[in-house]
């Protein structure tokens, strides 16, 4: 991969990033990030959703009382990052400063879409999210919970609040498939609000079909056909086994096909 990224209004070629001893987005993860995927090579294609992830680190900083970056800045970053990486991480520190990386795609990327992934239940209290509602640079919980899961050979880790309901993956937002209808986690159920979640929302509505958005309880979860995980990056990805223990796994059909309608549900 190529060693380049944008810092402070600078393309910088290099696989180290300069902070201050004393810089809080080292100390503390006190940064706020969103993670975009390009479409068409372009920040303004409808897949891409420039300004909703822009809106989403505007909304975090403001609710944390941060300094706003220079936008046309990151704007300048983005585009040229975008001409190397089809994946593109926006973090903005306290004092307004911007950082972007880019990546790749997952190589198994479609298969995963095919043919689903397995997750693992993370049920101890430790991999619970602090400050759901926003994507912050302190990120461990999500992160040792799919390291844990990795151990067990599943892709994804499924995330849980102390009643034992399901809120969310590692990385995205939960779907489900059931007595005719969708089903999603609520915000206020402490999740992130994921753009892919609000696009398939809205898109799904839209084609009369019905998303309810409830608490997942164990009771629920038993009764679902289909199970699966959405973000910007990778879409949709149905799950089709999920491990509780080494010993025990439960394994779902793929019984609906998820698709984004016109296969561009960048958003």
């Amino acid at each position: 991969m190529i060693a380049i990224y944008w810092y402070k209004g600078d393309l910088i070629e290099s696989q180290t990033l300069e902070l201050g001893i004393d810089d809080p987005g080292l100390l503390y993860g006190a940064t706020v990030f969103t993670t975009l995927r390009v479409y068409d090579r372009s920040l303004d294609s409808a897949g891409t959703n420039w300004a909703r992830h822009c809106d989403r680190i505007r909304h975090s900083l403001e609710k944390f009382g941060w300094q706003m970056p220079d936008w046309e800045r990151v704007r300048q970053g983005a585009d040229l990052l975008k001409a190397h990486f089809p994946v593109l991480r926006i973090a903005i520190f306290p004092d307004g400063q911007e950082w972007i990386t880019g990546r790749l795609l997952p190589k198994d990327l479609l298969d995963r879409q095919k043919s689903g992934i397995v997750a693992w239940l993370a049920e101890a209290p430790e991999f619970r999210r602090s400050l759901a509602e926003h994507k912050t640079g302190n990120y461990l919980s999500a992160w040792l919970a799919l390291k844990e899961a990795q151990k067990y050979g599943a892709k994804e880790a499924i995330l849980l609040d102390s009643s034992g309901n399901w809120l969310e993956t590692s990385t995205g937002n939960l779907w489900g498939w059931r007595d005719g209808r969708w089903w999603t986690p609520p915000i206020d159920a402490g999740i992130l609000p994921g753009l892919m979640r609000d696009w398939l929302i809205c898109k799904l509505r839209s084609q009369n079909e019905i998303v309810e958005e409830e608490p997942w309880s164990v009771d629920l979860v038993a009764g679902f056909e289909a199970i699966a995980y959405s973000n910007s990056v990778v879409e949709v990805v149905p799950i089709h086994t999920i491990i509780r223990s080494q010993l025990e796994r439960e394994s779902g059909r793929v019984g609906k096909t998820w698709s984004g309608g016109d296969g561009r549900v960048g958003e």
